[in-house]
């Protein structure tokens, strides 16, 4: 717990000077966020196999107010990465004054597929039970990620209960009942999960994830987001190096035409020379004005 929040509050005060503020300015920004901020810290929203699986919540202000909420699920190849290695990727909502839901789930060594797509739909569920008490705008709830954050965002945000990966949530959380979000982030997110399993774009952490499970592909199919574009999706900005190798950059752009296809309001914003990940700072700086203006231009936050 208290690392969590020792990240939390180191994050909080880096948050100025990542918005370009002065030391000056980004000090006294954060002894304001130290005030008015709260952070609940691992949360369990969801137990299974003898695991709790947890999520923090950082609120920007009194939980009276409701407010724009980022739902962000990290990367790491379904294999790695934790919610607390990730805490500053929430750190551009915060500035926006969004509330944030850093969430944890299930890894390969814990669970194979499709566990974590389960738990993060769980986690949403968890948010809309829980939005009168923390203040989220479920009208306004955006999920993002990066890499296989970025296709659990996805996922989190295009199925619905009919898919069957909302089973394992609690009795509490109203399983069968749908939950929607306004929009999705995609950073580099794995599209076509089948993709990743043979050929030449195959990923050991992808098959790690599968283990040796016996329908691996027809779940590969369940498990893309590919497979769920249609007619009334959240509004969708997806972000992508064009020298991406470790998910190839084509998964960024048949999404977005498939989502022109279907209709679905979606801004596709590749980045010239960049790989998976580590972009020089103007491209991050570029991402990050892209996804906020994509937001503000749906009604997300205020423009």
């Amino acid at each position: 717990m208290l690392k969590s929040v020792t990240v939390t509050v180191l994050s909080l005060y880096f948050a100025g000077v990542a918005a370009g503020q002065s030391l000056q300015s980004a000090s006294e920004w954060a002894a304001m966020a130290f005030s008015e901020y709260r952070v609940a810290p691992n949360i369990t929203y969801k137990k299974a196999h003898g695991h709790d699986i947890k999520l923090d919540v950082i609120t920007a202000g009194g939980t009276s107010q409701i407010r724009p909420t980022v739902i962000y699920l990290h990367g790491g190849g379904w294999v790695g990465g934790s919610k607390e290695d990730h805490a500053l990727f929430v750190l551009p909502y915060l500035t926006r004054g969004m509330n944030a839901v850093n969430v944890d789930y299930r890894l390969a060594s814990d669970s194979l597929a499709p566990a974590a797509v389960e738990d993060c739909r769980c986690a949403l569920r968890w948010v809309h039970r829980h939005a009168k008490e923390y203040g989220f705008d479920t009208s306004k709830l955006v999920v993002a990620g990066e890499s296989a954050g970025g296709h659990l965002s996805l996922m989190t945000g295009m199925l619905d209960p009919a898919a069957g990966f909302d089973n394992e949530c609690p009795a509490d959380q109203a399983s069968g009942t749908s939950v929607k979000v306004a929009a999705i982030v995609d950073y580099c997110g794995i599209t076509d999960v089948a993709d990743l399993l043979d050929g030449s774009h195959v990923q050991s952490f992808a098959l790690m994830w599968f283990g040796s499970l016996p329908d691996r592909v027809d779940l590969a199919r369940r498990l893309s987001p590919l497979t769920y574009v249609r007619q009334g999706l959240p509004p969708t900005i997806i972000i992508h190096g064009d020298q991406d190798t470790t998910v190839p950059y084509q998964h960024g752009v048949r999404l977005h035409e498939a989502l022109d296809r279907a209709g679905v309001p979606n801004q596709f914003l590749p980045i010239p020379g960049g790989k998976h990940w580590g972009w020089p700072r103007d491209q991050y700086l570029k991402a990050q004005q892209a996804i906020f203006a994509f937001l503000a231009q749906h009604q997300v936050l205020a423009q």
